[in-house]
């Protein structure tokens, strides 16, 4: 019986020495996290959509910017325009003491009125006859009316409708220079040219 008992004991100790000998510790266990592949591969088409989404944000204002200020441009060239289209309607014609036809200097100023009203059909203008001091109420009222009388039918002559043209006499009324010799004279024998319908967006010829 003891024989049977020791022959145990030394076979269990045979068995652990074997186990420990042979199979060791266990491999220790890799603690580094696994990556979540999915949730990464979102991560970044997320961070590329944005990037996209800024920069599609960031073309349009651009865009957005380019065509206001071109906007702005035109505008301001449609003044400019507008404004030189003006100063050139505006623009006064001379005579000679006592005479009421069209100078041949003052005709190249009316054929910019004429090129001015053909560009502008809804345009409507009035021409003022005006005078120096000397002579009558009675006769510069009348010689005022013949020069303006004189711009209308040279206007009309180069197809320009007469309905779209009226005429009236100042006389001595309104000097444009206040003075008693040729000089304020010369200047004050004119006729005014201003718009009195279709004025406010005039086109360039």
């Amino acid at each position: 019986m003891k024989s049977v008992t020791l022959l145990l004991a030394l076979g269990l100790g045979a068995a652990v020495l074997t186990g420990s000998s042979c199979g060791g510790n266990p491999p220790p266990q890799n603690t580094t996290p696994a990556i979540d592949t999915a949730a990464e591969n979102a991560r970044i088409r997320d961070s590329i959509a944005a990037a996209e989404a800024e920069r599609a944000r960031q073309a349009q204002a651009e865009a957005e910017r380019i065509a206001a200020q071109r906007r702005s441009d035109s505008l301001a060239a449609l003044t400019r325009a507008g404004e030189e289209v003006r100063t050139t309607l505006a623009a006064m014609i001379h005579f000679d003491l006592d005479k009421s036809n069209i100078r041949g200097d003052d005709m190249g100023a009316l054929d910019q009125k004429v090129a001015i009203l053909q560009a502008n059909p809804d345009l409507r203008i009035r021409i003022g006859g005006h005078c120096d001091e000397r002579g009558s109420d009675e006769y510069n009222l009348a010689l005022g009316n013949r020069r303006a009388q004189s711009a209308k039918q040279y206007l009309v002559s180069h197809g320009i409708d007469a309905s779209r043209i009226e005429t009236q006499s100042w006389g001595e009324e309104r000097p444009l220079v206040d003075g008693h010799d040729e000089n304020a004279w010369s200047q004050n024998r004119r006729d005014e040219f201003e718009p009195i319908s279709g004025g406010d967006n005039l086109r360039r010829p």
